[in-house]
């Protein structure tokens, strides 16, 4: 298993980015929360965990090793694979998808594409006394991450290589659209890279 990956960040994209490691690129999938925090020609550190299919090798990247560890242990429910686990911390930091689990929250849950309300249940059935502790500072329900979404997507916007102005610019518009709850934040930047198009 890679647990982690540590080099210069070469590319990052919608859905991912490249590591540069021992003068090899490897090309780590990851949530838009964690690419805003990455930087093109910069060094960055990413736990990470590699899934293993019949026609496929795909490396899964986080900011932490708990981060990490939970992507791993939601794929043990049924009915959860990579890329729900992946959406899963999209939405919700490790501490409010534990309390959910823990509290059986299950509006929470339902908060992740993918996860509907069966799934959500199952989910609690099979992970309630697995999820270890709850950071005592975060609510019993607590709002995802995503209602922070612009300031992702800007983030986001910036480390592809568009200026501030640009990203604010995409942003504002995406937002127009956008009536009640958010689609999830690689939705969205995605929305925002297609106004964008290629200009730089």
């Amino acid at each position: 298993m890679i647990a982690s990956v540590r080099g210069r960040v070469t590319a990052i994209g919608p859905e991912g980015a490249v590591v540069e490691v021992g003068g090899v690129g490897l090309a780590v999938t990851c949530a838009a929360s964690t690419l805003a925090g990455l930087r093109v020609g910069e060094e960055a550190r990413l736990a990470t965990s590699l899934v293993v299919r019949e026609d496929s090798l795909t490396l899964f990247g986080f900011v932490s090793d708990d981060a990490r560890h939970l992507f791993d242990l939601l794929q043990t429910a049924s009915g959860i694979g990579p890329r729900i686990a992946l959406a899963a911390l999209a939405v919700h930091s490790p501490d409010v998808l534990r309390r959910a689990i823990a509290t059986a929250d299950v509006s929470t849950l339902t908060r992740v594409p993918g996860i509907g309300k069966k799934g959500a249940e199952l989910l609690v059935l099979k992970l309630r006394d697995k999820i270890g502790p709850i950071g005592g500072d975060v609510p019993a329900v607590a709002a995802p991450l995503a209602a922070a979404w612009h300031v992702q997507v800007r983030e986001g916007l910036i480390g592809l290589g568009w200026t501030p102005a640009q990203a604010e610019q995409a942003v504002a518009t995406v937002a127009e659209g956008v009536d009640g709850d958010p689609p999830p934040v690689p939705v969205l930047l995605k929305q925002a890279i297609r106004l964008l198009g290629t200009s730089r």
